[in-house]
C-alpha cells in the first residue's frame, strides 16, 4: 500500500527548495540587468498601466521616496515616461515605454537562459520531465495561495 504524502511535509519541502531557487537567481544576476526594485516597477506598469509613484509604491510596499527615485532611474534610461493623468491633469502618471517593455522581455530572456543553462548541464532527461511535470502544479499553487 502507497504511503500518502502529507501536505505539511511537502508544503515545508517547497517552502525550502523554491526559496532557495528564488534566492539563488536573485544573488547571480546576469551582467547588466534590471535591479530587484526596477524589474517590480517595470512589471507592474506592463501588468497594471500608466500609475502613479506613490500608487505603485503602495502596490509594491516600499517608501514613496525609494519608488521615487527608482521610476527616476527608469525614466533617465528612458524606460519609463511621465504624463499627465488622463483623468486628472493635476496629477502625473508614470507609462512603460517601448524601450521598456523590451528590457523586461531581456530581463526575462536572461533569466530562462540562465535556468535552461543550469537543467541542461545537471538534470537527466527524466528529471527535466519530472520538472516539466511540475510546473503547472506550481503555478497552480501559486494561484491558490
Amino acid at each position: 500500500m502507497p504511503v500518502k504524502t502529507d501536505a505539511t511535509e511537502v508544503a515545508a519541502a517547497l517552502r525550502v527548495s523554491v526559496g532557495m531557487l528564488y534566492r539563488r537567481m536573485r544573488q547571480v544576476r546576469p551582467p547588466g540587468e534590471l535591479s530587484l526594485p526596477e524589474s517590480a516597477a517595470l512589471a507592474r506598469l506592463e501588468r497594471s498601466g500608466p500609475a502613479t509613484s506613490s500608487a505603485l509604491a503602495r502596490i509594491e510596499q516600499i517608501s514613496p521616496q525609494s519608488m521615487g527615485a527608482t521610476l527616476a532611474g527608469l525614466q533617465a534610461r528612458g524606460l519609463v515616461e511621465r504624463r499627465a493623468d488622463p483623468s486628472d491633469g493635476r496629477r502625473v502618471v508614470m507609462s512603460l515605454t517601448a524601450a521598456g517593455a523590451a528590457a523586461l522581455r531581456s530581463k526575462r530572456d536572461a533569466r530562462t537562459a540562465q535556468l535552461a543553462r543550469a537543467l541542461a548541464a545537471d538534470f537527466t532527461q527524466s528529471e527535466l520531465d519530472q520538472l516539466m511535470a511540475a510546473a503547472p502544479l506550481l503555478e497552480r499553487l501559486a494561484h491558490s495561495i
